[in-house]
């Protein structure tokens, strides 16, 4: 609910221009009613500024664990609610007012003043969505039972009632917000049920901790230049993983193939990832193939009626249209597009996967339960990731039900199977390839950026002799599982509470560390003499950071909260590992060319979260695309260069 000062700031002189520009200019019918409307806005901005003003100043005092100074917070967002309520009724004031029709004054100050009103309901509107979102209802009553259990019998059937109704209560309260946030998505059967799996999740992972974005934000903050100050101290040697017993041909051999798939891979997210890897011509060389008409005998379903997907397909990969056996743009939850075309240079029949495009796409990734794999040949528990399997498992449908694979063996026998992806895409054909290995014993695939939490250790074993994930940099979504997010949380809390540092000196610093680099910073991290006991009891009704003894809040003050034991089971990346690095490191934001290695790595590499400017960025298709190419130069292909031939038509579904 609350908004930073800036916003209402830049309003409130605004407003106060516009009134002196036109102040000469309310002497018309209505007019007294546009000046009420300005006058009464400037004022109620005023009162509005003052306290947010005074909100972000109490909030700057103490630490983030010492609360004290900031009591008076709670009454400043008491003041701030009572004044949204007068903000409403003068927004509806106005609208009614400027859209009188009797109002005959400057039109250019009539439609200014309009202008005026309907950003203040849409301020209102946005307001109104984030409290219902982050609003949390049981907060009180969660605290208020979590704070005294350890004085309760949690054994005793009373005990566990209420443990069980608070818990039922939580995730009833993330399941209405997961639903107000994919309205758009429908809510038959199979998506409530990948919401309530959803809700428990987020409910489970966020019910010990009573922390606020900016006290993460903090956090993650600490933790980079922790992080950064340990990777100075470490030995060169301690960087480099160790290898497997391949020689460093067979590596430059899977690099250069997975420059060669990539390209594939990226093809799978059609238009809107060309015109983003090719902002100044990707428009202009879409635009032939875009709206050009089908025949007739080709139906098309599922989301490319103007044919710039295929378009983007085309030119991303430098196939003909011919070379396309089967494309489905079909995408629900669980359900995600793929394609299959027949690759002539590689003499390969390629199955490639989309990654996550779609809000479709992110809740099939947040369905991280894990679901039974049995599967020949792997020895040990096989599990994996629940969206992940049910999106392969539709795939795998398709492809075997339908004969799609083998109508591409009718038309190429000769040529081998290679499946690949992207980020969830990759998940989805690394789990496709183990479903498939049994009666394809020649399949490959390559996963670019796949999600860490994907396969049980047996099968990630079992899937080494023919998977290659390719990973890069600090890539976030490859550390991405349940138990790195476990120890990202303890390891964010452990920062928070031995810094004494107040806030905004840790954000701002933070901020200035990101943008312009430097020596990390200093922070204390130890607890300056405070006594431990100070801490052992959560105060979540006093602001403090843990609402329940847990295993996060107990590693605050283990020698390692790696070493914490997690409610979730482990789980691995698929196959053999190829980590690609930056040899040189310059400034923020350099725009020299970046210089790449790679290297055979563990799946131990990965396992914990690092926090990185480029965590994000490199993970996206065009970053890994452009990191493989710079390591095969001689054999890149440009991803806009390549200009099929012949008209558009192949069977889309």
């Amino acid at each position: 609910m609350m908004q930073l000062p800036l916003w209402p700031l830049v309003r409130w002189v605004g407003i106060i221009v516009l009134y002196s520009l036109y102040k000469g200019n309310f002497d018309c019918t209505g007019g007294v009613l546009l000046r009420t409307y300005l006058i009464g806005l400037i004022v109620l901005l005023s009162a509005i500024i003052c306290v947010i003003s005074a909100t972000v100043y109490v909030s700057m005092q103490g630490t983030i664990l010492n609360p004290g100074q900031r009591k008076s917070i709670p009454k400043l967002v008491y003041i701030r609610l009572a004044l949204f309520l007068p903000e409403i009724a003068w927004a509806t004031l106005g609208a009614i007012w400027v859209s009188d029709n009797g109002v005959l004054c400057n039109q250019t100050l009539v439609h200014v003043i309009l202008f005026t009103v309907i950003a203040s309901w849409f301020i209102i509107i946005f307001t109104t969505i984030a409290i219902v979102v982050v609003f949390d209802p049981l907060g009180k009553k969660r605290a208020v039972y979590f704070a005294g259990n350890e004085h309760h019998d949690l054994q005793s059937s009373q005990s566990s009632q209420v443990f069980y109704n608070v818990k039922k209560a939580t995730t009833r309260v993330w399941e209405s917000r997961i639903r107000l946030l994919c309205f758009c998505i429908g809510q038959d059967n199979d998506n409530q049920a990948a919401f309530s799996s959803i809700a428990q999740l987020l409910s489970s992972f966020f019910s010990d901790t009573d922390l606020v974005p900016s006290d993460i934000a903090a956090g993650m903050t600490l933790l980079h230049q922790e992080q950064d100050k340990v990777d100075l101290c470490k030995d060169p040697d301690e960087v480099v993983c160790l290898s497997p017993s391949t020689s460093m041909r067979e590596l430059d051999v899977e690099v250069e193939k997975a420059a060669h798939y990539m390209r594939f891979a990226a093809a799978a997210y059609g238009w809107p990832l060309y015109i983003f890897s090719n902002p100044m011509t990707g428009l202009c060389k879409l635009s032939g193939d875009c709206c050009r008409s089908r025949s007739q005998q080709y139906d098309i379903v599922g989301g490319d009626t103007l044919n710039c997907h295929f378009g983007a397909m085309l030119q991303t990969t430098g196939l003909q249209y011919r070379d396309f056996i089967h494309i489905s743009f079909h995408n629900k939850i669980y359900e995600i597009p793929f394609y299959v075309a027949l690759d002539h240079k590689t003499e390969s029949i390629l199955v490639a996967v989309r990654g996550t495009l779609s809000l479709e796409d992110v809740l099939t990734d947040l369905s991280a339960d894990c679901e039974n794999l049995q599967t020949d040949g792997a020895e040990g528990d096989c599990f994996g990731h629940k969206g992940i399997s049910q999106a392969a498992n539709f795939i795998h449908g398709r492809l075997i039900n339908d004969g799609i694979l083998n109508q591409a063996f009718l038309v190429a026998p000769e040529y081998k199977l290679v499946i690949v992806g992207h980020s969830l895409g990759a998940g989805a054909a690394a789990i496709l390839s183990i479903m498939l290995k049994k009666d394809f014993p020649t399949l490959r695939c390559y996963a670019f950026s796949p999600p860490g939490g994907l396969l049980s250790k047996a099968l990630a074993d079992y899937s080494k002799n023919f998977i290659v994930s390719v990973i890069v940099g600090k890539d976030l979504v490859p550390r991405l599982s349940m138990p790195n997010m476990e120890d990202l949380k303890s390891r964010i809390l452990r920062m928070v509470a031995n810094c004494n540092k107040p806030k905004y000196q840790i954000l701002l610093r933070g901020c200035w560390y990101e943008v312009c680099g430097g020596t990390p910073d200093n922070f204390p991290t130890e607890l300056d003499g405070r006594a431990q006991a100070a801490f052992s009891q959560p105060l979540l009704a006093e602001q403090s950071l843990m609402s329940q003894r847990s295993p996060s809040y107990n590693t605050l003050f283990e020698s390692s909260p790696v070493n914490s034991a997690s409610q979730y089971p482990k789980l691995y990346l698929p196959g053999r590992i190829i980590h690609i690095v930056e040899e040189s490191k310059g400034a923020r934001f350099c725009l020299s060319d970046v210089k790449y290695s790679a290297k055979w790595s563990k799946e131990t590499a990965f396992s914990s979260i690092y926090i990185s400017p480029k965590m994000l960025t490199d993970h996206m298709p065009d970053a890994v695309l452009k990191a493989l190419n710079s390591l095969c130069p001689e054999k890149a292909s440009c991803i806009s260069c390549q200009t099929p031939q012949g008209p558009l038509e192949t069977h889309v579904i």
